[in-house]
């Protein structure tokens, strides 16, 4: 079992960046491929990222690429997302999420998900 705790979201403005942070606890997160998705009102959770068990590999959806960066620190056993550049359409509510094998842009395939933060950009 591992217990996931997202932190950081927020209102920021059109432009702005935001850190997102995702602590475990429980087991140790590098046992874990790890992810980001977001669900905005009405519509789907939508896979933002993923990042292998070592952080040698990192897969970003077209939307965030150039924008977004995926790491780890599994000494701290916490997941981040690194989000500038901001956009009114990436207002939604951020999950992090963890895996035993791989990471998988579809939301079934995750073992363990976070509760979500908030994140609203404005325009």
């Amino acid at each position: 079992q591992v217990q996931l705790v997202e932190s950081g979201g927020g209102l920021v403005q059109a432009g702005g960046s935001l850190r997102l942070s995702c602590a475990a606890s429980g087991r140790t997160v590098s046992s874990f491929a790890m992810g980001w998705f977001r669900q905005a009102p009405g519509k789907e959770r939508e896979f933002v990222g993923g990042i292998s068990r070592s952080g040698g590999t990192t897969y970003y959806t077209d939307s965030v690429k150039g924008r977004f960066t995926i790491s780890r620190d599994n000494a701290k056993n916490t997941l981040y997302l690194q989000m500038n550049s901001l956009k009114p359409e990436d207002t939604a509510v951020y999950y992090c999420a963890a895996d035993l094998l791989r990471f998988s842009d579809n939301s079934d395939h995750w073992d363990y998900w976070g509760q979500g933060t908030q994140v609203t950009v404005s325009s």
